[in-house]
């Protein structure tokens, strides 16, 4: 039975970030289906539509032998600025989206929380529901929303949050996992602070999971590519930039977007793909969240890039050894902190390609020893492999934990939050929308969870009065 995930953009960024999504997934799915099929992995991103009917009715997946005819995404595309959802509706990628997923206003919110939750949130509840509900009743087996945001802005933060609390409300069943940009610290942003803080407290409160990216990470990344293999590598048409670089100018943030996309792509590949040990979305979250406020997810992937995307016919082959190696190291994260020196509580590998289970255990027992595991889950280690490798390399691997290293990036927050809060600056902009109470809340959600990661990964058993109990879980 197919298995459908549906992909909620918001804000520049979040449609920026989706953008490259569709552009790779299209390039991903076009290499693995040369006949044209419209077969079940398709059907988990896409629906297949005749446009000879009126009005346009659903070819379902059926056995597999449909042939594709018009492809529409599972998405809807939010923005209360017009610039970006116009240049992706006017683009390569237009038909992919009907006029009834796309939702956008002209004046923007002002880089202000506020704004995108209490005003356009409200304003915009019911054509919110009307777009989801959409591609929702177009699924057979819907397994999750993915959100795409950035926590810097106004509209990505704030309404990107209002519209995660809608789906709690009307679609509890389905998961809700979050991919949440965050603001680097020299961000130009003034009022990313207060921002970032607010969404973060309701990430904690009303998601299933969240896969936190670090803008200086993902610039971190590109660098390394770029001081690897030349700055003028770059092919067009790959994941290092949009389709018409070489041709023309490519985007500023083509590069990060695209290793955000890649990212995303790994994590659904065994909803998509076969495998001799599928990890379904639904088993991240029991396998990797013990308790459910920490849900934050720290990623990184090995290799950042297939040969082909920097120019090379043909790269130095890869050790299986030195792909397990990568991905805990800290130039292959996607977050700025450093896992070594805190603890894990969960831990899971996603390798894609032709891997056998026992080279998978040999690194684990290999790389276990030198991780710190929280003593009441020292195996808490997930497996999975996808026998369907990424584009233009034999395999790859994407790592998932869930370590008390992300209090640094929190607390960072903190800092910058209180160094505008204390002294009140810009505040007035936000109280014309919601109620200083709500900063309060912010402040203290903030730092109960950084108090129970530190709890919950105290190196002996703690008497601790938190309300949060554990999820059940079970580790391969």
């Amino acid at each position: 039975m197919p298995r459908e995930l549906i992909t909620i953009q918001v804000g520049q960024c979040g449609n920026q970030i989706g953008h490259r999504f569709w552009e790779l997934a299209l390039r991903e799915h076009a290499a693995n289906n040369s006949a044209g099929l419209f077969d079940e992995a398709m059907s988990s991103f896409f629906r297949n539509v005749d446009c000879r009917s009126n009005p346009p009715r659903d070819i379902p997946v059926g056995d597999g032998s449909a042939p594709i005819s018009n492809l529409k995404a599972r998405a809807v595309l939010v923005d209360m600025e017009e610039g970006v959802v116009n240049e992706v509706r006017k683009g390569r990628l237009g038909g992919l989206f009907d006029a009834q997923q796309l939702l956008t206003d002209v004046s923007g919110s002002g880089n202000n929380w506020a704004h995108g939750h209490h005003l356009y949130g409200p304003q915009y509840r019911d054509n919110l529901l009307e777009s989801i509900r959409r591609p929702v009743e177009a699924c057979e087996s819907l397994q999750s929303f993915l959100l795409l945001q950035s926590l810097g802005g106004g509209t990505g933060s704030g309404l990107g949050c209002y519209i995660l609390n809608l789906l709690e409300d009307e679609f509890p069943e389905a998961y809700r996992f979050a991919t949440s940009v965050f603001p680097s610290e020299d961000d130009d942003v003034i009022t990313s602070p207060y921002n970032a803080l607010l969404s973060l407290a309701e990430l904690t409160e009303h998601a299933d999971a969240v896969f936190p990216l670090e803008n200086q990470a993902l610039m971190d990344i590109c660098s390394l590519i770029q001081t690897r293999s030349g700055p003028s590598a770059t092919q067009p048409a790959s994941l290092l930039s949009g389709p018409t670089a070489g041709k023309s100018k490519g985007k500023a943030f083509d590069g990060m977007n695209g290793i955000a996309a890649n990212m995303l792509l790994h994590l659904t590949s065994s909803v998509r793909f076969e495998g001799a040990l599928n990890v379904d979305l639904n088993e991240i979250t029991t396998n990797l969240v013990p308790f459910p406020r920490l849900h934050f997810l720290l990623a990184s992937l090995s290799p950042l890039a297939a040969p082909k995307d920097v120019g090379k016919l043909l790269g130095p082959p890869r050790a299986v050894d030195q792909v397990f190696t990568e991905v805990f190291s800290r130039e292959h994260q996607l977050m700025k902190v450093d896992p070594r020196k805190s603890t894990y509580l969960a831990c899971c590998l996603l390798m894609r390609g032709k891997m056998s289970i026992a080279d998978m255990n040999r690194n684990v027992t290999r790389l276990k020893p030198n991780l710190r595991m929280v003593h009441w889950n020292s195996d808490g280690f997930k497996l999975g492999i996808c026998s369907t490798p990424p584009v233009g390399v034999p395999y790859s691997l994407l790592g998932l934990v869930n370590n008390s290293c992300v209090v640094t990036s929190f607390r960072t927050m903190q800092d910058r939050f209180a160094r505008l809060y204390k002294r009140k600056f810009y505040l007035h902009h936000y109280l014309q929308y919601m109620e200083e109470a709500a900063f309060t809340h912010a402040i203290e959600t903030v730092a109960c969870l950084n108090d129970e990661y530190l709890a919950r990964t105290a190196a002996a058993p703690v008497c601790c009065d938190m309300q949060s109990t554990p999820v059940g879980m079970h580790f391969l």
